[in-house]
């Protein structure tokens, strides 16, 4: 079986630090001195609805279908599991490698952050939480920190945010159609 260059980088990213040093700044108020980002958005109704969008976020399926390759170190986001994201076609595409920071387990409420590794065009973090209301609303939030890490993302300046609320647009749209078991 070959083993592609993301697969190779898992096993020397478990051992990198993160590129920032506010970690788990998602749970709580996101810290000063970066660009934030949030976003929440209507799922649907009902348990049903919150477990499948549950299944494909913590699955990674909400990357796959933002229209990312996934690698990762772990079948399913859990603290410490380490993802190789891509974009674009290769070699010219960008590797966004991340590590899970924490995993939020509630009854109603679940989801995952993970922070920037070496290699990312930014460093930072970003939350994904998908929770039932008390009403049955299914809410999907995004909170994100991040400053550019690359003199690529420094010199996009503008651009690299719009890319950043592109994903963010790609995701929310994903986890729609996984709510609503769309293929």
């Amino acid at each position: 079986m070959r083993v592609s260059g993301d697969q190779k980088r898992l096993g020397a990213l478990a051992a990198a630090e993160l590129t920032y040093t506010d970690a788990g700044a998602t749970r709580d108020r996101l810290p000063s001195g970066y660009r934030h980002a949030r976003r929440d958005a209507a799922l649907g109704f009902g348990r049903g609805v919150f477990e499948q969008a549950v299944d494909g976020l913590l699955g990674w399926e909400m990357h796959r279908r933002a229209g990312m390759a996934v690698t990762a170190s772990e079948p399913s986001a859990a603290p410490g599991a380490v993802v190789v994201l891509r974009v674009g076609i290769p070699p010219l595409g960008f590797r966004i490698p991340c590590r899970v920071v924490y995993r939020v387990e509630e009854a109603d409420r679940r989801g995952f952050a993970y922070g920037t590794l070496p290699g990312h065009p930014v460093r930072g973090e970003e939350s994904f939480v998908v929770r039932l209301r008390p009403d049955g609303e299914v809410r999907f939030a995004i909170a994100a920190f991040s400053l550019p890490a690359s003199l690529m993302a420094r010199l996009g300046g503008p651009a690299g945010r719009k890319v950043q609320a592109i994903f963010t647009d790609r995701y929310v749209r994903a986890m729609q159609r996984i709510a609503e078991g769309s293929a």
